[in-house]
Parts: C-alpha cells; sequence; structure tokens
C-alpha cells in the first residue's frame, strides 16, 4: 500500500490570527480570487510575471479547517510526534467525527518568520493579549496542523458552548469518605489560598453533573457553560450523550492517575492524565431541528516527564491530606457527591 503524500500549504496563502494559547497560535484561513501582481520592466514587449499572490483560491481540503502553528516552548515537542501520538493512541478511542482533527502540513519557506513578525506588531498595537508577549512561533518546526474549524464562522448564528469536562469519575486514591469529587477538591483548595490572598475566587460546575442521568443535575451544570445562553437545551443536548459517556468510560479504565501514576517517562501512561484535561466543544445551530456537532480537543498527549509528574502526585497528595476531599472546610462547593447525586 502506497504511503499518502504529505499536504502542503500553498505559499500564497493568507492567514488571520484567531487565538493563541501557551504553545500554539491558531489562525484562519482568508479565501479570495488569486490576484496578479505584476511588476514594471524597462522593455516595453515584456511579457508582465507574477511577483507574488496577494491571496489564493483555497484548496477544497483547507476549508472547515483552521491552521495550528506550535510555539517556542520548553517541552519542544514537535508536531510530528504530537500526530503520531494522537494518530495511534487517541484517535481509536473515538469516532472520527467526536474528535477536533489534525493533519501535518508542511509549512512553504519564510511563512513563521513572517507570522513572527505580525505576532510582535500586534504587540506594539495592543492587539495581542499582553500575558502572550514575548512568545513566537518555532523557527524549527517545519509543519503546520490542520485542524477541524469549531467556530461558527460558517453558521453565524449558530452558538458554540465550550468546556472542560475534566474527571469524570472520583480519582482512585481519594478517601472512601470523600465529600467532593477530584475537580471540586481541588477548586475549593484554590479557593480557600485565593480568599486568602483577597484575590477572586473560580466558580464552576461539578463534572459528574455532567454525566448524571437526571436532567436537573445536568442543567446545574450547564449554568457554568458559556457559550450557550439556553442553558436547558444545553442540558437535554449533554443528557445521556454518547461522547461524554464514552470519554467517562476512557477515564475509567484508564484509571493510573492520582497517586497511582503516571511513571515520569511514561508517555503512553500520560493518556490518563490527557483524557481528563480535553476540551469539548458543542455547536448548537439556531435551528432545533438541525444536527449539533460535538467534537472533544485539546488531546496532545501530556508528557510527566519534566517534573509534571511529581506535580500531578503532590498535587493528590494535598488535597488528601488537606482534607479537601472530605471537605473539611465546611465550603458548600455545589459537588454531586456531597448532594449526594453520586455517578461512577
Amino acid at each position: 500500500m502506497t504511503k499518502p503524500s504529505l499536504l502542503e500549504l500553498p505559499p500564497g496563502v493568507q492567514l488571520v490570527y484567531l487565538a493563541e494559547g501557551g504553545a500554539n497560535v491558531i489562525y484562519r484561513f482568508v479565501s479570495a480570487p488569486g490576484k496578479i501582481v505584476k511588476k514594471e520592466f524597462k522593455k516595453p514587449l515584456s511579457p508582465p510575471v507574477i511577483e507574488s499572490l496577494e491571496n489564493c483560491t483555497l484548496p477544497a481540503v483547507f476549508r472547515d479547517k483552521l491552521l495550528r502553528l506550535r510555539k517556542e516552548t520548553a517541552a519542544d515537542l514537535s508536531y510530528k510526534e504530537i500526530v503520531q501520538n494522537f494518530n495511534t493512541i487517541v484517535r481509536p478511542l473515538f469516532k472520527p467525527e467526536e474528535l477536533v482533527d489534525q493533519t501535518l502540513i508542511r509549512l512553504p519557506e519564510g511563512l513563521i518568520q513572517r507570522c513572527n513578525e505580525q505576532l510582535h506588531v500586534d504587540e506594539v498595537n495592543g492587539r495581542r493579549p499582553k500575558k502572550r508577549h514575548g512568545g513566537y512561533l518555532s523557527l524549527n518546526e517545519p509543519f503546520g496542523l490542520l485542524i477541524t474549524d469549531m467556530t461558527t464562522a460558517d453558521d453565524p448564528s449558530a452558538t458554540l458552548a465550550e468546556l472542560k469536562p475534566k474527571w469524570l469519575i472520583q480519582s482512585p486514591s481519594a478517601p472512601g469518605n470523600a465529600q467532593r469529587c477530584r475537580t471540586c477538591a481541588l477548586r475549593e483548595m484554590k479557593n480557600h489560598e485565593a480568599r486568602r490572598m483577597g484575590q477572586k475566587e473560580q466558580r464552576s460546575f461539578c463534572p459528574l453533573d455532567l454525566v448524571s442521568d437526571h436532567l436537573d443535575n445536568v442543567l446545574r451544570a450547564t449554568r457554568f457553560i458559556k457559550g450557550c445562553n439556553d442553558q436547558r437545551r444545553l442540558a437535554k443536548i449533554l443528557l445521556g450523550n454518547l461522547t461524554l459517556q464514552k470519554l467517562q468510560f476512557q477515564q475509567k479504565s484508564r484509571h493510573e492517575v492520582g497517586l497511582l501514576g503516571p511513571p515520569a517517562l511514561s508517555r503512553g501512561m500520560s493518556l490518563d492524565m490527557t483524557l481528563r484535561d480535553c476540551t469539548m466543544f458543542i455547536k448548537i445551530p439556531r435551528d432545533e431541528m438541525s444536527p449539533v456537532e460535538i467534537r472533544l480537543g485539546d488531546l496532545d498527549l501530556k508528557s510527566g516527564a519534566g517534573g509534571k509528574s511529581k506535580y500531578w502526585r503532590d498535587l493528590e497528595m494535598n488535597l488528601i491530606d488537606g482534607g479537601w476531599y472530605r471537605g473539611d472546610s465546611q465550603e458548600d462547593s455545589g459537588c454531586a457527591l456531597h448532594r449526594g447525586h453520586i455517578s461512577t
């Protein structure tokens, strides 16, 4: 069987900055007819030549896609490795339509330099978030990633809800008398520190409510989810949702978390933590009869190396020893465990 050829980004493609995180910048493609820029010649009989394509017609393979470019970070994990991990470890766990897809694509020469120059200009002009200043794209990464576009650009009347399902089951190393799930325990520990420092507290949902078989419990969670004003409709969408149930099953199956792991140098075992830190995107059309698109993203395989594994274990010990699982602080976290609505 012949190996499929690698996609290449057309040299004339135009990009628009969309968003960025600590490790990547996301761009949207600009699709427009190619415009020929003519160069003047002294000889009047010389034909005009194409010096550049200010815009290019976007090939079909790039439609409904965004471009993800890698920043220079301490982890320095190449996109080739990221895609290989995704294809061999993550992709087999879900259906294609349940995932924000990612495909390796070779970048044209000079693109990264131009993007970095624009990021610097955006800093000067105040168009780039201040907390991202100084972080630029890796000049040693020859590839980008084509990812599924889960924005509402193709349907402005639709809404996009975004949430972190986190731990849909309790941590296996939590005490037996726990009154808080892992997520609620961690939030209360952080809120305790925030109150001590005079900072703003976090408010969010209990992940166990998301996988409840009672609509009222799911509705309790959707009140904290931004992007969809119709909380009841969102709750009905999430009630018994198969993708959520599958994610919960995978978390239950991959339970080497908490004090059980993952080992510092075991990238494969870090899938257990990756499945507990992904993002769910829910694209909801205005027409209630139209299909809702639900995909899981942020599934780059986490590594326990570089002190991360120790951090995860130390965090779990702090939650246990500090009584945050037991609810010793007597703060009402709204956790389903405390209310007696337990989903295991």
